[in-house]
């Protein structure tokens, strides 16, 4: 049975475009990079009531100061948490103690090659220090030439699949390299045929799951473009704790 949303009042900014250096990039180059992003405050039950009723811009949270502070960000960091961390403290105290905690989702879509984005996602309750929550990372339309399928034609070249690896990590400061991981993943990938996306993603799963201690559980989305005719993907999502491959 699908549940019931809660009740929720939440201001967001979407997708602040600007430039930093955030580590090394794609080619394992450091400098500045594009980043993308997206601050979400989530506010105390019903306090939008009061704007939503009377209509007033000064009764809420205005955005568009919020845009501005994100917009002004530049320099480097030492890593994306640390930019995570500086944009959290400012949207703290842009809504001071109307808000109950921020979301900040980081996207670098010059990070990881041959993927569309590497995003870096937080939720910090107030009072609380971002750097020591438990960070979602996920690694968005990753390409790979893959043998695999049952059917004959599919036994005689690769094919393309579209995959989707989302890491979460434990609460605390960890240091993963990402980067390093998925490399990792694609040549295991490269010189393996698979019968079934079953077992492919399984093994993605598996792997990013051992990669490092630091990762809690891991989901795994591949899907073949080519598979169907008359349907955009077919497509296999397995999700596993780390504890699953000990």
């Amino acid at each position: 049975m699908m549940s019931l949303p809660t009740t929720t009042d939440v201001v967001l900014v979407d997708t602040v475009q600007l430039t930093a250096n955030v580590g090394v990039d794609c080619w394992g180059r450091t400098r500045e990079q594009p980043v993308s992003i997206t601050v979400y405050l989530h506010l105390k039950p019903s306090f939008l009531d009061v704007s939503g009723q009377s209509d007033n811009v000064t009764d809420s949270i205005h955005y568009g100061h919020l845009t501005k502070t994100i917009s002004a960000l530049s320099g480097s960091y030492t890593n994306v948490r640390v930019l995570v961390n500086e944009v959290t403290q400012k949207a703290f105290a842009l809504a001071g103690e109307n808000a109950e905690a921020v979301r900040v989702v980081v996207g670098m879509k010059k990070m990881i090659l041959l993927a569309e984005d590497f995003e870096v996602e937080v939720i910090t309750p107030s009072g609380q220090d971002s750097s020591h929550q438990a960070a979602k990372v996920a690694v968005k339309g990753l390409v790979m030439p893959v043998l695999i399928g049952v059917n004959p034609p599919e036994r005689l070249a690769k094919q393309r699949v579209i995959t989707n690896i989302t890491f979460y990590e434990k609460s605390g400061m960890h240091q993963v390299d990402y980067p390093a991981i998925i490399k990792q993943i694609s040549e295991e990938i490269e010189n393996t045929a698979y019968l079934t996306l079953e077992k492919f993603v399984l093994e993605i799963v598996r792997s990013a799951c051992i990669a490092s201690d630091a990762i809690e559980a891991v989901t795994t989305r591949s899907q073949k473009p080519s598979a169907l005719s008359f349907a955009h993907s077919s497509g296999v999502e397995i999700t596993r704790y780390h504890n699953a491959f000990r």
